[in-house]
């Protein structure tokens, strides 16, 4: 049986609002893009939302906003995927990582244990899906002992008098905490609109923003829309009507706007992800559950507890016990038999970059760990039943022969 990974979500819907997309005759950034901000911002729980071009983009001017560069330090897991680093890189500033939580989450305690004067943002992951201890993180971003600590370098800083909490929220659009959605426990939350991803544009990320008095969240958008497109007062849009041609240059901007083209699948998706999306998700998700529940050697992700819900971006399990060698031939063994899994992530301080800026795998025992037991099991709202069995199958026969 053959059984891809993440295929994206392309139904009759998604290819009727693209077609109404290209017969408008309007298909860069437009009123679909538009459209999806409100609809981001309505799914967050944000008071706004802006369209980008990639999660790496968002985060990118989101420190440009912040004033984020040279001598700066951000915080981070050491367990995610790379760009949450790359990000911080190319604004300039360094990536201070910090272990896991057996949850995947970044540990707290850690983050706390990281803080010093240079260190502008918190930038946390909800992994798979699973939100962050977002209170314990605020406690400690919010500390006298932080804020003692926190060196401003301009007035947003000053503002804020603290580090920035912001989200890498690739995950977990849909997901929740104490009741409300997850992307209100962060100053700003960046989602991924990646091809694998809940909800796809193809490419694309969005920025919520929900930042805390005195700010003004309207007027932080406007500038994020006016420097997500050089600069510009006056969108190609704009321009295309009749006698509005004029237009200036006042910012060092940056050319990541979103087109309505792809804005349109995400729109689509977005009518019926809580109604039909999410819910298809969880049912792979109690699939899962109801077979490895029954297997002493397999460990399940937490997808919800009294305080939070997941949004069943991936099912990370992990074997019990088992060498990352191990896990290795186990995952060869599956995939020879048609079925896809993959791995999520290899921690960074295993990756050759930064391993060459000094990164050392041994001082993060926990991430380690959870990487080298863990395989992430196809979840999407094609996956039928069936499919779900045969997977749950050929692990449980890999696991026998290899353990």
């Amino acid at each position: 049986m053959k059984i891809p990974f993440s295929p994206p979500h392309i139904d009759q819907d998604v290819i009727n609002e693209v077609m109404d997309t290209l017969q408008s005759g309007w298909i860069t950034t437009g009123p679909k893009v538009r459209l999806l901000e409100q609809m981001s911002a309505e799914m967050t729980g944000v008071q706004h939302a802006v369209c980008v071009n990639s999660w790496t983009s968002g985060a990118l001017l989101t420190y440009k906003w912040l004033g984020v560069g040279p001598g700066d330090e951000v915080i981070m897991p050491a367990y995610t995927y790379a760009a949450t680093a790359l990000s911080v890189m190319h604004a300039g500033a360094k990536p201070v990582m910090v272990d896991v939580l057996d949850d995947f989450t970044v540990d707290p305690q850690k983050i706390k244990e990281a803080i010093t004067e240079r260190t502008k943002a918190i930038l946390v992951v909800d992994i798979g899906g699973w939100p962050c201890d977002y209170d314990a993180i605020h406690r400690i971003a919010a500390s006298e002992e932080t804020k003692k600590l926190f060196v401003a370098a301009n007035d947003i800083q000053k503002q804020f008098g603290r580090p920035i909490v912001i989200a890498d929220a690739a995950h977990s659009l849909g997901a929740l905490y104490n009741g409300k959605p997850a992307a209100l426990g962060a100053d700003i939350t960046i989602v991924s609109l990646h091809a694998v991803k809940n909800i796809t544009t193809a490419e694309g990320g969005v920025i919520c923003l929900n930042l805390p008095a005195p700010f003004d969240n309207e007027a932080v958008y406007k500038w994020m829309k006016l420097n997500s497109l050089n600069g510009q007062t006056a969108d190609a849009l704009a321009k295309s009507q009749s006698g509005r041609w004029r237009y200036d240059i006042v910012s060092l901007g940056m050319k990541i706007n979103m087109p309505d083209v792809c804005a349109a699948i995400g729109v689509a998706q977005m009518r019926k992800y809580k109604s039909e999306l999410l819910p298809e998700r969880k049912r792979i998700f109690d699939h899962y559950t109801r077979f490895f529940q029954n297997k002493e050697w397999a460990i399940m992700p937490t997808y919800q507890d009294t305080g939070r819900q997941s949004s069943y971006h991936l099912f990370l399990l992990r074997i019990k016990g088992i060498t990352e060698a191990q896990r290795d031939k186990m995952i060869q063994l599956i995939s020879e038999t048609g079925a896809s899994v993959n791995v999520h992530f290899v921690p960074m301080p295993m990756l050759t970059l930064f391993k060459e800026n000094g990164y050392d795998i041994k001082d993060y025992p926990v991430a380690y760990r959870n990487y080298a037991a863990e395989i992430s099991l196809p979840v999407y709202t094609q996956l039928t039943d069936e499919q779900c069995s045969f997977i749950e199958e050929q692990v449980a026969l890999a696991y026998n022969a290899v353990v």
